[in-house]
């Protein structure tokens, strides 16, 4: 490898675009080596972590989610991602702004802080991928980008959950949050979609879904056409969950449930939808101290690299 930098790009580099060597085994770790800044004038796409895990019913963990795949994603910075035909750093001026600060001991006000904490990014006009924490953390991101975007929002969920299990308002809990996303107007179930689930709810509660039996039956190309039918061109948030894979694929997470997607399948599916209209995305529940081998941590990179590119395919296309 012939390197064309010091090292240590997280903090160094000059531009924001493009991809650049660094050896795989030290340096900063910042996601896909990207430059560590709060300045976002001329950024097309920030990532930030949020490192909350409180609101998990099974195995915590999670908080440790964006540094884990922070760290994973360095084997694969150092050239453009295999089989996208483009560099999505060649299109997009992307940074990882860092971590959202809340208060862990205040629980009942972490909400509102990560919702204004995203919005003050996405005000300023860069998109935002986010790295969880548990799926609550969705919920408040979901809003920020309403705010934004104007909703509801069409949505695109993978998960082997439907976290649309019915409770009271206000309640903090990782599977709740869509319920209360779609009764408030945030999103629109007709327009949105789940993907791998396979976990028992009474009602699927207006939203369209493809379980895992169905994604295993047809396949991925049957599964990218139900996405694009059902969002169009609706501006659309992506959410993932890394338990939508087989434990086999991603043992690091709280509430793991077996019969799954495939690493594979999930990546197929998420790149095929280049050209949707994509305008926010996260990737949430790894917990790595359950993880074996950092797999799950690189399924997460590799997953989120996917989200980067439909995101950049938009811009490019355009």
């Amino acid at each position: 490898m012939s390197l064309k930098s010091t090292g240590d790009l997280a903090m160094t580099r000059d531009s924001l675009y493009g991809t650049v060597p660094e050896p795989t085994y030290a340096g900063v770790l910042s996601f896909m080596r990207r430059k560590y800044t709060r300045e976002l004038h001329g950024v097309d796409l920030a990532v930030m972590g949020v490192p909350f895990d409180t609101a998990t019913t099974n195995r915590p963990g999670s908080r440790f989610g964006p540094r884990a795949v922070r760290a994973a994603s360095i084997i694969m910075a150092w050239a453009p991602p295999y089989g996208m035909g483009f560099d999505p750093f060649d299109e997009l001026a992307v940074v990882d702004y860092g971590d959202c600060l809340f208060d862990h001991g205040r629980p009942e006000a972490v909400p509102a802080a990560i919702e204004e904490y995203a919005y003050k990014i996405l005000e300023q006009g860069p998109g935002l991928l986010t790295l969880g924490g548990d799926h609550f953390i969705s919920y408040p991101l979901l809003k920020a980008h309403a705010r934004k975007h104007g909703a509801p929002l069409s949505m695109i969920h993978f998960d082997a959950h439907s976290d649309t299990w019915e409770d009271e308002e206000g309640r903090i809990d990782h599977g709740t949050m869509f319920y209360h996303a779609a009764q408030e107007g945030v999103i629109d179930p007709s327009r949105s979609i789940q993907i791998g689930l396979r976990t028992h709810n009474d009602s699927d509660h207006g939203f369209n879904i493809c379980d895992a039996p169905w994604v295993h039956r047809h396949g991925v190309d049957a599964t990218v056409k139900a996405i694009r039918d059902c969002v169009g061109d609706n501006p659309v948030y992506l959410t993932f969950d890394i338990d939508c894979l087989d434990p086999a694929y991603a043992p690091g997470t709280g509430t793991p449930v077996c019969g799954g997607l495939t690493t594979h399948q999930a990546m197929s599916i998420i790149r095929g939808l280049a050209g949707i209209n994509l305008i926010g995305m996260d990737l949430v529940e790894v917990a790595p101290a359950y993880d074996v081998g950092e797999i799950t941590a690189l399924a997460g990179a590799h997953l989120a690299m996917e989200m980067v590119s439909v995101y950049a395919a938009r811009k490019k296309q355009g």
